[in-house]
């Protein structure tokens, strides 16, 4: 059976408040798409691993400690998808080593270690098992020119190659808590491992499966 990694941000999961409508919607999806694919989900912290980040970083916490507590946020995030979903693993695996050694339809799981978000884990996964596709699932349509939340004329990219990415981002993880597409270090594995990468968003479950399952979606392919 072949294998795709999504990477779903913690703001997709739970932003201001619970959804439950929405994340019964979403498990229903991954579980249809695990009748098909192996899949694996990274599970991010979103807005309120940034809240507890930002404080952290008020009270003089360094870096290293404000890594750990997005972290556990993520691995929060994730127990609450992988309940919900009842195929998966229970127990939230702490590095991709361990996830790949668990036997379930659907394996669930959040951060690892710091220095790196939930995009890098996943990136990694999708090297190591040869996934067939790497899917990012944030909280806007893609990848754009600018700040599509600061500029109304921000212009949607349908394609961008990882070189270009690389140019504008560079590579080193920079600190806790950014809201960006996808965290810099893991944009040097997917262009390492020539991981063909999806960014949709994850809110928009149609767009979702059409991504999951490899068919042309409104978002943005990053060409490698």
């Amino acid at each position: 059976m072949k294998t795709v990694v999504v990477s779903i941000g913690g703001s997709v999961i739970l932003s201001d408040e619970a959804d439950e409508v929405f994340l019964k919607k979403l498990s229903i999806l991954f579980k249809k798409i695990s009748n098909e694919y192996k899949l694996y989900i990274i599970v991010g912290g979103g807005s309120i691993a940034r809240r507890y980040i930002q404080l952290g970083r008020e009270l003089g916490f360094d870096e290293n400690t404000l890594d750990l507590i997005g972290i556990d946020v993520t691995r929060v995030n994730a127990r609450i998808i992988t309940n919900l979903l009842g195929i998966s693993n229970k127990e939230i695996p702490h590095t991709t080593n361990e996830a790949m050694k668990l036997n379930f339809p659907i394996i669930v799981m959040g951060g690892t270690d710091p220095k790196h978000s939930t995009d890098l884990v996943g990136a990694e996964l999708a090297e190591k098992i040869h996934a067939v596709r790497f899917v990012n699932a944030t909280n806007v349509d893609g990848i754009y020119d600018k700040d599509p939340n600061k500029y109304t004329d921000a212009i949607q990219l349908k394609e961008v190659t990882i070189d270009s990415l690389i140019i504008k981002y560079g590579t080193n993880w920079r600190a806790a808590g950014k809201n960006i597409f996808m965290d810099e270090p893991s944009l040097e594995i997917i262009k390492r491992a020539k991981i063909g990468t999806y960014i949709v968003n994850g809110k928009r479950l149609d767009q979702l499966e059409k991504a999951l399952i490899g068919q042309s979606f409104d978002g943005t392919k990053i060409l490698v």
